[in-house]
């Protein structure tokens, strides 16, 4: 269900729009690839997790698992939600390093009481407001998902949920749920003036209100150098010097096999192969 980064139309319900073939096109797509690690990157940033220990977060609509790569490079562990077989098929192909539940978070979500440290969504909750079929009440389903949403995380935490409205109407709606469901906080808008970048972002508080982070681009020019600034620094873990992204070299992933490792999973072993590049067939 996770998104590609552009307004989607609407083609029917998730789990027959991602058959298999949709699920591998999308999974396999550079581009959209890039634009759902961006997302990603934003959604964590804005949660405002604590440094100093590793976080259990819930990805709702996490598709392939495109969303929850990111989480596990910034050291954090996941359960991700997925309405459609064949993204979460292909997310288990992938070996993703979080938990899967094949789940329709219309019917809410099924987790203990303040389990989860944050909670975040990449381009999935409008599907909620799409009534696909004849019991379906989009008002009903998305108070149904908010308030157990609500219930599943920890007192202070946040939920981040990218999402493209399609229309003010459904903003009002999906943002009237959240809050009668308990939430408070709202939407941050990054780049509002730019019809390309232009990105919403609902950003929901459990418990006492904290303040609203301010959407990129929204401030003064000397104001907007100074924060895109400090989240472009904030991308810059797997960098080397020259800027280019080293993703999937050795050190990158023995690193993340040695996190497998602590997680009791089984991984091969290292050996002076590991991170060399395969030479391309003919």
């Amino acid at each position: 269900m996770a998104g590609s980064g552009r307004r989607p139309e609407h083609r029917g319900p998730p789990e027959l729009f991602y058959n298999e073939f949709e699920a591998r096109k999308y999974t396999q797509n550079s581009r959209v690839v890039e634009i759902q690690s961006q997302m990603s990157e934003r959604a964590v940033e804005l949660l405002g997790l604590p440094e100093d220990r590793p976080c259990l977060l819930l990805d709702v609509g996490c598709g392939s698992g495109l969303s929850g790569d990111y989480i596990s490079d910034e050291g954090h562990y996941w359960i991700g939600m997925d309405i459609s077989p064949a993204m979460l098929d292909v997310a288990v192909e992938r070996e993703v390093e979080g938990d899967l539940l094949l789940a329709d978070v219309g019917h809410g979500i099924p987790f203990r009481p303040g389990m989860f440290d944050g909670c975040i969504s990449i381009s999935a909750v409008q599907w909620l407001c799409n009534a696909d079929k004849k019991s379906h009440s989009p008002p009903k389903r998305l108070y149904r998902f908010f308030s157990t949403l609500y219930t599943t995380l920890a007192r202070g935490s946040r939920a981040v949920l990218q999402l493209y409205p399609e229309n003010s109407e459904q903003l009002e709606l999906i943002t009237a749920q959240a809050m009668r469901a308990g939430f408070t906080g709202g939407m941050v808008v990054d780049y509002p003036n730019s019809a390309k970048a232009k990105k919403f972002f609902l950003c929901l508080f459990v418990g006492a209100s904290g303040t609203l982070p301010k959407g990129l681009g929204t401030e003064c020019a000397d104001g907007e150098e100074i924060h895109q600034a400090k989240f472009t620094n904030e991308r810059t873990r797997f960098r080397n010097a020259k800027g280019k992204s080293v993703k999937k070299s050795r050190d990158w992933i023995l690193e993340k096999k040695e996190r497998r490792r602590r997680q009791g999973k089984e991984v091969r072993a290292d050996t002076k192969y590991t991170g060399r590049k395969r030479r391309p067939r003919f």
